[in-house]
């Protein structure tokens, strides 16, 4: 079942949708909540839309059984995304015909919505706790999870009186859907008690990852949709023992990480690729001087500002091949928070193992799409912290030599000593250097060092994980993607199986260095190839063409700033056999 509340830019559909996740997660449902939201403080219709199932849920849906408009426009835009049964719950003056909903078999749920939250509350702005309250009323789910996240949500911030008034409007609101409305209503929702559960984004997720590392640095500048991952590190930032700087642009924000983590630190940054694209060149300071970095990029839909609060996939080759030069780097694609947490600790050990700048790539729709799911699924277990080859005191303490940042060594990975020893001068400049850091124009020392730096993407690449891959061998059609078409990929094939096809599912989580000998054994007996991705070239598909010579001419590409369904790939994709059948 799928739930809608939309309106305005400051009518509260972000803050009382993920109160009714949150309800719905208590219950022991599968959810997963989706915030669209246009790029202005104040107008503009904005929506929240929460996928409940009795199992777990990771997309969103065409489809949907309750819409809550707070303004006319809402209805106007999503009426036709209503399915029959369905209800639309408004409030009694709102100014459109029932008989427009009646004859696409949708249930008009008219409501004092206002008069309840003025009665009740003593103010009209509480009209989403109403509508809401309605939702769960005709529903089914039962009243006290819709009463404590009230109490937790407002009486934390604003005190008893706010959340008593808010109680008190969804009481009224509730008893009089459930007794007008809640017998007709054929779409039921049923608690399944369990072990508390946990309601997470993506970048929260990261965080998370990037605090199990032990990550003591992150410095950025706020950019939608990374600003979150921040946010949560610096809500927390004591406890962690975190230092959290929130800078005056992106590039004094990149060289600030870099700073940290040549002084010894775990060290990060996250942006967007605007930002991404200011940070360029300190990315080749990082390769040049072998500082570990961690850099997250939240994509968006570009070029330039592009659309600031929509969701794309168009940064991957950047992230594969930016900067000045080459130089080896590591590139992860994480799709689901479970994976958005791995990469956040992952990426640490990469950096500090290969001493290499290490990309995240998000983006709009898994930074700020929430999802229920149990906390064992974050394996604390399996967090380990690599940093690597690290000089001890000890160590520095033993040398009979003085110390050289950039020694050659048969796996190109040097010593890394921290500054501030006696014996280690550690010394490095972003010009070609010698084995100590002193800058050289040899050509000899230059194809030496080149050679050094590069032999760690060999090693790298026997670190990374994947491709996934779902379904039975000997597939009708393989369905190929990276980072969050995971989601729906997963739930397409499963609804392509119910029509009788055998479908399986590539997914590709941690990209560079690309498993290319892992794709040539997976996909060189396939039978159909559909590449899926939220971008206008199939980057994907591009670098599996590059790195191994196979070209996947059947794609579905969407990059309208909008995330993919499930129904949505499912019908391209039949679409596509049925023509070649």
């Amino acid at each position: 079942m799928t739930f809608k509340l939309g309106g305005e830019a400051g009518q509260g559909a972000d803050s009382s949708g993920h109160g009714f996740a949150k309800a719905l997660t208590r219950a022991g449902l599968g959810v997963y909540g989706l915030q669209d939201y246009m790029s202005r403080i104040r107008g503009g219709h904005n929506f929240f839309q929460i996928r409940v199932s009795d199992r777990d849920v990771q997309a969103t849906s065409d489809a949907v059984h309750v819409l809550m408009p707070l303004d006319l426009e809402t209805v106007n835009a999503h009426l036709n995304e209503v399915v029959p049964g369905g209800a639309v719950i408004m409030d009694t003056h709102m100014k459109i015909e029932d008989s427009v909903l009646t004859a696409r078999g949708v249930k008009p749920v008219r409501v004092p919505l206002s008069e309840i939250a003025q009665r009740e509350g003593g103010s009209k702005i509480m009209i989403n706790t109403a509508s809401l309250s309605v939702a769960a009323g005709i529903t089914g789910l039962p009243f006290e999870y819709i009463e404590q996240v009230i109490i937790d949500n407002f009486g934390n911030r604003k005190g008893s009186k706010v959340a008593e008034a808010n109680v008190a409007v969804a009481r009224a609101a509730y008893d009089e859907g459930a007794r007008e409305y809640g017998p007709e209503f054929g779409f039921k929702i049923e608690p399944r008690p369990t072990k508390p559960r946990m309601l997470i984004n993506g970048n929260q997720a990261i965080a998370f990852g990037a605090a199990a590392a032990g990550c003591r640095w992150i410095s950025m500048y706020p950019m939608t949709p990374a600003t979150t991952i921040t946010e949560w590190l610096a809500a927390r930032h004591k406890k962690l023992g975190i230092v959290v700087k929130e800078c005056e642009d992106e590039i004094t924000a990149v060289l600030m990480a870099i700073g940290a983590a040549h002084a010894g630190v775990r060290a990060m940054t996250a942006t967007s690729g605007g930002g991404l694209s200011l940070m360029v060149e300190a990315v080749g300071l990082s390769a040049m001087t072998e500082t570990p970095l961690v850099i997250v990029d939240a994509q968006r839909a570009g070029p330039s500002t592009g659309l600031p609060t929509r969701t794309e996939q168009s940064d991957l080759q950047f992230a594969m091949h930016m900067s000045q030069g080459e130089f080896p780097r590591v590139v992860l694609t994480p799709g689901t928070v479970e994976e958005c947490f791995q990469a956040g600790w992952r990426a640490f050990n990469f950096a500090e193992k290969y001493q290499i700048p290490v990309f995240i790539l998000t983006d709009m729709n898994q930074s700020v799409a929430i999802r229920a799911i149990d906390p064992d699924r974050f394996n604390l277990g399996e967090v380990t912290i690599d940093r690597g080859d690290l000089m001890t005191d000890a160590d520095l303490d033993g040398m009979t030599e003085g110390y050289l940042r950039h020694k050659l060594t048969p796996s190109g990975v040097s010593p890394r000593a921290m500054p501030g020893h006696e014996k280690a001068i550690v010394f490095t400049t972003s010009d070609e250097h010698y084995e100590d850091g002193q800058a050289v124009e040899e050509a000899e020392m230059r194809v030496l060092q080149m050679d050094k730096r590069m032999r760690k993407l060999d090693l790298a690449a026997q670190d990374i994980r994947g491709p996934l891959v779902e379904g039975p061998e000997d597939a009708d059609v393989t369905l190929v993607g990276w980072g969050t078409t995971y989601g729906p990929i997963h739930e397409a094939r499963v609804l392509l199986e119910a029509d009788g096809l055998k479908v399986n599912h590539v997914h590709y989580h941690e990209m560079w260095p690309f498993p290319a000998a892992r794709t040539e054994q997976i996909l060189k007996n396939a039978r159909r190839v559909v590449d899926i991705e939220n971008n206008y070239t199939g980057q994907l598909a591009l670098v599996i063409r590059m790195m191994t010579g196979m070209d996947l001419p059947n794609k579905v590409l969407k990059y309208d700033g909008r995330p993919f369904t499930a129904d949505e790939i499912a019908r391209k994709v039949r679409e596509g056999v049925m023509a070649h059948v």
